[in-house]
């Protein structure tokens, strides 16, 4: 690893491509510091900083895979550009993770919930994801008349990551009916999506 410091990252890109694979990784190591620097300044919703690190990894990567030397651009500031994207990019989709519910599900009760395989937007086919988000909505909103006023307003709670004490203070209710109602909305959901199978 001593003799890779005598040359200029944009040098030892050029001798990865010519087939020094020693390379990437001294390349991965010698930039890992700004990976952790980036990740421990940025949150990500429902995850840990680690997550964070691994996703600054991966945008070292690709840095070190898809730079070209012969674009004018220092490499760290390539690599910087990298990290950051990957970071960033994780976090929105964290973001969009954490208001899915209601836009994709509703899972009340985790692995078993009986809409988490009622509908499957990883499907490419227009047509398809149309006519699924078409079900989604509709069975939103018999979810929706199906449980009392009170039952929705527990739900609305629930879905934007409040705990049952925060919505137990914030209804002036015992955490006991909380937790009543949320096994009473679980077991609705679980009859409305057998009934429309």
């Amino acid at each position: 690893m001593k003799d890779l410091q005598q040359y200029t990252d944009e040098e030892l890109i050029v001798q990865l491509h010519n087939g020094n694979q020693s390379v990437e990784t001294y390349l991965l190591n010698k930039y890992k510091g700004l990976v952790l620097k980036k990740a421990h300044a940025m949150f990500l919703a429902g995850g840990e900083t680690e997550d964070l690190i691994q996703e600054g990894m991966i945008g070292l990567f690709q840095a070190v895979r898809d730079y070209q030397p012969d674009k004018n651009t220092l490499f760290s500031t390539f690599a910087n550009l990298c990290v950051v994207r990957q970071l960033c990019k994780a976090i929105e989709v964290s973001g969009r993770k954490k208001h899915k519910p209601l836009n994709a599900y509703v899972s009340l009760s985790g692995d078993d919930s009986p809409l988490l395989e009622a509908f499957d937007f990883s499907q490419q086919n227009p047509e398809t994801i149309v006519i699924d988000r078409e079900n989604t909505e509709q069975m939103r909103n018999k979810i929706r008349e199906c449980l009392s006023e009170f039952e929705n307003e527990v739900l609305d709670l629930y879905l934007e990551g409040k705990t049952y004490t925060q919505i137990a203070v914030l209804m002036e209710k015992t955490p006991k009916s909380i937790d009543n109602a949320l096994q009473r909305i679980r077991g609705k959901i679980k009859e409305l999506s057998l009934d429309s199978r």
